[in-house]
């Protein structure tokens, strides 16, 4: 099968690099002009209008140069500037330029003086590169262009590429109107849209092929690349409402990601999901076996809360999908709630606001006390009961706890031997125990029978670990003094209309599972999960994940990635390290970490290798997954 010969005919500005270079050197030669940023917008407006073709490429050009006022000086910082300002994908794939020269051009309608120098660094001589050249005047300022050259004209490119006279295909990169009409003018066999930098409408409607980064080009020619699947394709959901900031950080990384502000139910999960590499939720949405068995490109599921009760951890696990959790990120906001509603509760602010909202004055110190002095008893010394004992023996209370593990006490905390011993000490007792489901109906009625009189309850843990019914009856008989519950056995998926049997009571504070809703601990959130998202997408790392073996390799350079996930049966590692043998990799780094029912291993290799050994490794008995990452 004879092999057709391919051009690649690269734009310049805002394909190669991420800006348009004469707004570059705007900034440049109009930094101490009282009206740089009115020409700078004027000169951008002309930019774009000869960019969508809406006024002809030598207006274009005529105009701009007159405002720029620039000198042949400027062009050195100019080019240092340019050279900071290269699109990442071509910045990262700068072996697919050395290696392919013969077959690259640069056709711009940009100038030669800043060009040559940019791309000589990526293997493109000055002979591969088409594009127009300054003329200046005596005192060397800049006063207009070789009007000769064709691609000074307009619709210059389709000109220019017909004198190439090029043999075999024609492929064009760009982000604006010269590129694509290169393709209807019939000189050009394929357009790709590089939206990479900016996405303008137009060109992206004519495009046979939108190419967010070079590495989808590159993935679309079958050409070597940086990575080996291109992160555009790789599809993020994000569901419940998480922060945007998590959308940003993702999109930005180069995925492509979906947002739904609403969890959904398993039959729509299981619908949504068949497509999708990534999925994010909180704590409404579940993830069942039923849902993950439709997961079929699912590589990670991110938990942007610190619960995971909701989450299959074990069939995840055997399907080699990895999760995350926040399990810090929103500790400082629930235990503040907790402090303030100890002290709401202490001073009976909810009934006294309630009296005078219902136009009622009642000044009165009864039931009105400080929480200096006061015994707080904290079930569950985990992350969050370790910092609100921190902060409650600041407001002077005196702090105990239990916890069935053997925690460590922070400053003056004593420990409890038994849940009996701390209620019947605590003036307040809060909750903070995890989601296992040895936790159900934890807290009932003999619990609160243990309880000294009067005392007060915090449940800001999970819905399911207090009997609720247990506790109306403890505070309608005034064995508990007052309550604040936060969590509930049923919570709606959406925001709408909620009923319990608590609503009503005057010494209850109700809040609707907000206990870690703030906008400190959502950014959090949304910083620290897609960190965990994007390190094992990015390089297999899979250090904080919550249902896999915890692997950190660092990113190689110059080397192929393998990820393997297996059944942790004896000799896989054997198998794996045979079918390299045969191929005769080079191994420059390997890593394997294992638990009771997974291995995972990672392979790092030289960049040349026999591609018949990925189909060899995918073979081996009781893999579950494989993956090469770059």
């Amino acid at each position: 099968m004879e092999t057709v010969q391919k051009n690649y005919i690269f734009d310049f500005d805002s394909t190669l690099t991420s800006v348009e270079a004469l707004d570059v050197l705007a900034e440049i030669t109009l930094a101490n002009n009282p009206k740089k940023e009115a020409i700078i917008d004027e000169i951008q407006e002309i930019t774009n209008l000869g960019i969508d073709g809406e006024i002809s490429f030598t207006e274009s050009l005529e105009r701009r140069i007159q405002l720029l006022n620039a000198h042949k000086s400027n062009l050195e910082e100019l080019i240092a500037k340019l050279r900071l300002q290269l699109s990442s994908s071509i910045e990262s794939n700068k072996e697919f330029f050395e290696n392919f020269s013969q077959d690259i051009y640069v056709v711009s309608c940009g100038f030669k003086e800043f060009i040559d120098p940019i791309v000589k660094d990526y293997n493109i001589p000055a002979d591969r590169v088409y594009a127009n050249t300054f003329t200046f005047n005596e005192e060397g300022y800049i006063t207009g262009f070789d009007a000769e050259n064709v691609l000074s004209q307009h619709n210059g490119k389709i000109q220019c590429l017909k004198d190439m006279n090029l043999e075999g295909e024609i492929q064009v990169i760009g982000d604006g109107y010269s590129d694509y009409v290169t393709r209807e003018a019939g000189v050009a066999d394929k357009f790709f849209a590089f939206t990479e930098n900016v996405a303008r409408e137009k060109a992206v409607n004519k495009a046979d092929h939108v190419t967010p980064n070079l590495d989808e080009f590159l993935f679309v020619n079958k050409l070597p690349r940086n990575i080996s699947y291109p992160k555009n394709r790789i599809k993020i959901l994000l569901l419940e409402n998480i922060h945007s900031d998590a959308f940003d950080r993702l999109a930005d990384d180069g995925f492509s990601v979906e947002i739904l502000s609403h969890s959904l139910s398993e039959e729509d999960l299981i619908e949504k999901i068949k497509d999708i590499h990534v999925l994010g939720i909180r704590s409404k949405t579940q993830v069942t076996p039923k849902v993950i068995a439709a997961a079929k490109k699912l590589l990670v599921v991110g938990a942007f809360c610190i619960g995971t009760k909701q989450i299959d951890l074990e069939t995840c696990k055997e399907n080699g999908i990895v999760v995350f959790n926040a399990p810090y990120s929103n500790t400082r906001s629930v235990v503040e709630l907790a402090i303030g509603e100890i002290i709401m509760l202490m001073r009976s602010v909810f009934p006294r606001s309630t009296e005078l909202h219902n136009g009622q004055w009642n000044k009165t110190a009864k039931g009105s006390r400080e929480v200096r002095g006061k015994n707080l008893g904290i079930v569950g010394y985990g992350n969050i009961g370790k910092q609100l004992s921190v902060l409650a023996e600041a407001m002077g209370m005196k702090v105990y706890y239990y916890d069935i593990e053997d925690r460590l006490a922070l400053g003056n905390a004593q420990k409890c031997k038994s849940l009996e011993e701390l209620l019947a000490i605590s003036d307040v007792v809060s909750l903070h125990v995890d989601d296992n489901a040895a936790n159900r109906n934890f807290f009932g009625a003999a619990q609160l029978a243990q309880m000294k009189d009067g005392a007060l309850l915090i449940n800001l843990a999970r819905g399911f670990v207090v009997d609720i019914e247990a506790l109306k009856a403890a505070l309608e008989s005034g064995k508990i003094a007052g309550a604040a519950v936060d969590v509930y056995p049923k919570e709606p998926r959406a925001n709408g209309a909620f009923e319990t049997a608590l609503k009503g009571l005057h010494n209850v504070i109700l809040t609707p599972h907000i206990g870690g809703s703030t906008e400190e601990a959502q950014r959090d959130i949304a910083d620290f999960v897609p960190n965990k998202i994007m390190a094992y997408i990015n390089s297999g790392n899979t250090v904080d994940a919550v249902n896999f073996p915890n692997i950190r390799l660092p990113r190689q350079t110059n080397a192929h990635r393998f990820l393997h996930i297996h059944k942790n049966v004896p000799g896989i590692m054997a198998k794996v390290n045979k079918v390299l043998a045969k191929y005769e990799l080079n191994i420059t780094g390997q890593y394997l970490s294992t638990d009771n029912k997974v291995g995972y291993v990672i392979v790092d290799v030289d960049k040349e290798y026999n591609k018949k050994v990925t189909s060899a490794l995918k073979k081996i008995e009781h893999t579950i997954k494989f993956r090469i990452l770059y």
